[in-house]
């Protein structure tokens, strides 16, 4: 790209693509397996319901139809379970709505036919003997019935009609967000949508794999939010009605009410919590969700991992936990990132405060230390009947998690950025499998402002930073070899044969980089 370079942003880790997340755990493991710890760490896996026989399902068919209604939506079950029954009430919800809204649209077509046949046969009845539409005989029954129509053929068609026309061509089609992210025509958008990548797009299923990957597509677009309805509803009830409640988390609350809530959550109700539930009640209902999980947010496998975060100090302990949060599914390291902001919120409104008429404000008590004391066992478990390690027991290991804990509400922001520097690892290890892809992420990132332009001119002067028009055009033919080029500078891949292509470009830390990586 003569003349012009593009330069990478950091940018948070929920706007990048699924592709993009699940290559950057990649990276991010390479990168741990770097520094030779006495533990072993690996990517954790989501925890799933486990498939049947053939047979067993045959058998049990009708006792879990039966059981599927009382069946637990919400406690007590893996997060990506409660997420994927959260999406599927969501879609019910929002097919019930598109089918009373067509019901609706429908009567409101046939209200205004009626109404308009009514206007036409009383003011601008045709004289006897007139010719029908179809071009009847004078005297045909079908004349006046036909007639109208005539009356209304150059009338434009309702709002509702169009409406109802669009979202029937929409059905089973694009995505909003993804049309939004390009600036060429369709075409370009759907040819990027239907490449197949054999090596990324779908791991297929090894017969003699140990991991017995079923089949799974990895969308080039980011995916939506993956937050528990739950935890969602008492985040924002807590962020509106409980952020001055002195005592938050700690107080107690009322057991009747809170099962009772819980019940709700678990049949799955659309419960709306608003000011007439307490505040105590919703902290002790948020509590317990996470108290239920079988396995907890910040998984069992890196808990050794974590309370090592503990001996490193500065940027390089915050370097440290951000390679191991990437490690997380992506519904655990969504909802982590949306109680850790929850956390930080309410420890800002610690301390008490003046507000606009002089009058005292008492804050809520919760510093960041008391609510990590209160959330960090239930954040961060041992593996079950894992060894304990003799260098990290009894109160060692509780001071261990709480530190974690409180480094993470502290720091939550910066952890969930995912650098220039990182960025450009995976764009370099992509291009080693899927070159096909690079041009397509990176004129989605351009959309979206994650990517700046640079113009210089031939004599080095200084660099001008912006847009230039028509750089989709340009990407499509220069930002594969653009990226290539870059290759020549990087002198270590990695060594395991399941993690080879990744590319090493940089060692400065986050906090030291600039503020975009270049890549010309």
């Amino acid at each position: 790209m003569l003349g012009q370079s593009v330069r990478l942003q950091p940018v948070p880790i929920q706007s990048l693509s699924e592709l993009e997340r699940a290559r950057l755990q990649e990276v991010a493991l390479y990168h741990l397996e770097e520094r030779e710890l006495d533990f072993k760490i690996s990517i954790p896996k989501e925890i799933h319901k486990r498939r049947k026989s053939l047979r067993r399902k045959f058998d049990s068919f009708s006792k879990e139809k039966r059981e599927r209604e009382s069946a637990s939506k919400a406690f007590g079950i893996p997060l990506s379970q409660v997420i994927g029954n959260d999406r599927a009430y969501k879609l019910r919800q929002d097919a019930l709505k598109e089918s009373r809204r067509d019901c609706l649209d429908l009567e409101a077509s046939v209200l205004r036919f009626r109404a308009e046949k009514k206007q036409f046969f009383n003011g601008n009845k045709p004289p006897v003997g007139s010719l029908s539409v179809t071009g009847g005989a004078p005297c045909s029954p079908f004349a006046n019935s036909v007639a109208p129509a005539a009356g209304c053929e150059n009338k434009p068609m309702s709002p509702t009609f169009l409406d109802n026309t669009g979202r029937g061509q929409r059905r089973g089609g694009l995505s909003v967000d993804s049309i939004s992210d390009l600036v060429e025509s369709q075409s370009r958008l759907l040819e990027a949508l239907q490449l197949s990548h054999p090596a990324e797009l779908e791991l297929k299923k090894t017969p003699g794999g140990p991991e017995g990957r079923t089949q799974t597509k990895l969308s080039l677009n980011p995916i939506y939010r993956q937050v528990p309805r739950v935890l969602e509803r008492c985040c924002s009830h807590i962020e509106t009605h409980g952020l001055q409640t002195v005592g938050i988390f700690r107080v107690g609350s009322s057991k009747k009410r809170v099962r009772q809530l819980l019940e709700d959550f678990d049949m799955g109700v659309d419960v709306q919590l608003d000011e007439e539930h307490s505040v105590h009640d919703v902290a002790a209902l948020l509590k317990e969700f996470l108290r239920e999980i079988p396995d907890p947010l910040l998984c069992r496998e890196l808990y050794p991992a974590f309370l090592h975060a503990t001996l490193l100090k500065g940027a390089e302990q915050l370097q440290y936990l951000q390679h191991l949060l990437y490690l997380l599914p992506p519904c655990n390291c969504d909802t982590l990132l949306r109680l850790l902001s929850l956390l930080h919120t309410v420890q800002s409104f610690a301390q008490d405060s003046v507000g606009t008429n002089d009058e005292e404000i008492s804050g809520n008590k919760m510093t960041a230390a008391n609510l990590a004391v209160i959330f960090g066992p239930n954040l961060l478990q041992k593996e079950r009947g894992a060894d304990v390690s003799p260098q990290a027991t009894g109160i060692e290991d509780s001071t261990a998690v709480i530190g974690v804990t409180l480094v993470l509400i502290q720091n939550h922001q910066k952890l969930f950025m995912v650098s220039a520097a990182l960025q450009q690892e995976v764009l370099m290890s992509l291009i080693q499998t899927d070159p096909d892809i690079i041009d397509y992420l990176l004129r989605r990132k351009l959309s979206c402002s994650h990517i700046t332009v640079e113009s210089s001119s031939e004599s080095g002067g200084a660099a001008g930073h912006g847009r230039v028009s028509g750089l989709c055009r340009s990407l499509q033919r220069e930002s594969v070899p653009a990226v290539a080029a870059f290759s020549s500078g990087c002198q270590r891949r990695r060594g395991q044969p399941d993690q080879r292509g990744l590319l090493q470009c940089s060692e400065t830390e986050p906090e030291q980089e600039a503020p975009g990586h270049e890549i010309r």
